[in-house]
């Protein structure tokens, strides 16, 4: 669930470790820049140190050709970030001795099931957050994304229908659908809803009485963002995702001030008081903990500073070093909204961005901006190397679209009359798929899915291309039709047409079967 400036005080900001200050009018300036340079409408930004908030602000405006301006409570969708929020949330459980973490899942939903009987008995609570469990990288995410008329338990169920791609606990690749499972285990065991536990047990608890814990809350009015994306090269107010099957894997709706108040609790152990502790150090030491490793890698010169000795996902977050500190962090990705949180534990120290466009440069640039300085790190210049780096990979994606056209052979033909390519078509997990023939023109209806309808036009050979009605998909996918000798289909691939379609949209997961006439 699958694809992002930063802060400031209100006073002169004497963010100062060593000898290395940042004024206001110094990180005003950055933030002007990153804003413009990314086309970001409104961003947010808390910045936390040694237990104080040294910042919580917001800037520019909440929505495009208004000016309402972004402030500290002005709430986003954090989408991925949630995912800690589920962790902390079995942790809870953990502690109070309804849970274990390395106990089978099925010790606790006894109905769950994957489509490998070894994996269903060994896949324990712990599998379900670290993104090893054999499925595929957004495997099943078409089960609600975009939104599907499918409702939680359905999805949990058709999870054993989903193939798996790898050994279990051999690879990573990362997942939404077992967060969804997590939130069930949630439910089975306090007896409370994910959405009521998260908010009763963890966000109330620590003070976040502005957040909020539904996908569908982003349409509730009031302080919130409005949605914004680049579509067809120019960003422009969209859609919210409001689906709230899967709010434990990304439901969450958050601001500057309340985000500030997380990090601090987590920075220090889970105590969200002098005399309380929301969960304890052991608790921290689980989510904080590597558990499925990943490669470093060698980032591109415009950001060598990234490079990593380290790296891996623990529970509901990252884990890597950065310039020879642990950093703790996750990002998230909806709709219109992206963000990033990242905290160093040994300085006692964390920043979060939140972004109402689609900009994962521009929550790195502002990340890394700021942690340079509340490390006294060496000066980089991640405005000018990320900057560089988008426009590469925009001529890149742009250069692999025109290849894929100049492929095409324009004087083929489909081998059967179009009528026939039209039909009833079954995927084992996702369910039905509608091709029709309407006069001269073909249409393709995810059943499930109603914003997952639009044109079928013919590309090359047996392949066709579904266009979306829905232009703000951005997901347009190649048909492809596989024929027996005797000329009949057999089945049908699916595969995104760009390299920069949202991973969330598993096409390439489905096998779809011709469903035969009643």
């Amino acid at each position: 669930m699958k694809r992002i400036l930063l802060f400031l005080l209100f006073v002169v900001l004497a963010c100062q470790v060593g000898a290395q200050t940042i004024s206001q009018s110094e990180l005003d300036s950055y933030v002007a820049r990153v804003m413009k340079e990314f086309e970001v409408p409104g961003i947010s930004v808390a910045v936390v140190k040694d237990g104080k908030v040294l910042a919580a602000k917001g800037y520019g405006v909440r929505k495009l050709g208004d000016p309402t301006p972004v402030d500290s409570k002005t709430l986003f969708g954090i989408a991925s970030n949630t995912k800690v929020f589920t962790a902390t949330a079995l942790g809870l459980l953990v502690e109070e001795g309804k849970l274990e973490w390395d106990a089978p899942v099925i010790n606790y939903l006894p109905s769950f099931r994957l489509s490998d009987p070894y994996v269903t008995r060994e896949i324990t609570i712990r599998d379900l957050l670290v993104h090893r469990s054999g499925l595929g990288l957004g495997a099943g995410d078409l089960l609600w994304w975009p939104p599907s008329t499918y409702n939680r338990k359905e999805i949990a169920h058709r999870l054993r229908y989903l193939p798996l791609v790898t050994s279990f606990r051999s690879a990573y690749a990362y997942d939404n659908v077992l967060y969804l499972i997590a939130g069930e285990v949630i439910e089975a065991v306090s007896g409370l809803t994910w959405e009521q536990f998260v908010e009763t047990r963890i966000l109330n608890e620590v003070g976040m009485t502005t957040s909020n814990v539904n996908h569908s809350d982003a349409i509730a009015g009031g302080n919130i963002a409005t949605t914004h994306a680049r579509i067809d090269g120019n960003v422009r107010i969209v859609k919210p995702f409001t689906s709230d099957n899967t709010n434990p894997a990304g439901g969450i709706n958050s601001n500057a001030d309340d985000m500030a108040k997380w990090m601090i609790v987590q920075l220090d152990s889970g105590r969200v008081s002098p005399s309380k502790r929301l969960f304890s150090p052991q608790t921290t030491r689980e989510l904080w903990s590597i558990v499925t490793p990943l490669g470093t890698g060698v980032p591109p010169p415009e950001v060598a500073p990234i490079r990593a000795n380290f790296n891996g996902y623990a529970l509901g977050l990252g884990i890597r070093d950065y310039r020879g500190y642990k950093m703790v962090s996750h990002t998230g990705g909806l709709p219109g909204y992206v963000s990033r949180v990242a905290i160093i534990p040994e300085l006692k120290a964390g920043v979060t961005v939140l972004t109402n466009q689609e900009s994962g440069a521009a929550f790195n640039a502002i990340t890394y901006y700021v942690l340079d300085r509340l490390m006294n790190a060496p000066k980089f210049d991640w405005f000018g190397g990320i900057s560089t780096l988008v426009k590469r990979e925009m001529a890149s994606a742009e250069s692999a679209d025109k290849e894929t056209a100049a492929k095409r052979d324009a004087n083929a033909k489909p081998s059967l009359p179009l009528e026939k390519y039209a039909g009833t078509y079954r995927d084992a997990w996702y369910g039905d798929v509608m091709i029709e023939k309407q006069g001269e023109k073909m249409t393709i209806r995810f059943t499930k899915t109603p914003s997952l309808i639009g044109d079928l036009s013919y590309w090359q050979y047996e392949t066709f291309v579904a266009r979306w009605h829905d232009r703000e998909l951005r997901a347009d996918a190649f048909v492809t039709f596989a024929l027996n000798p005797d000329g009949s289909i057999e089945q049908v691939k699916m595969k995104a047409v760009s390299p920069t379609t949202d991973f969330s949209f598993d096409f390439h997961d489905l096998t779809l079967k011709p469903v035969a006439s009643q």
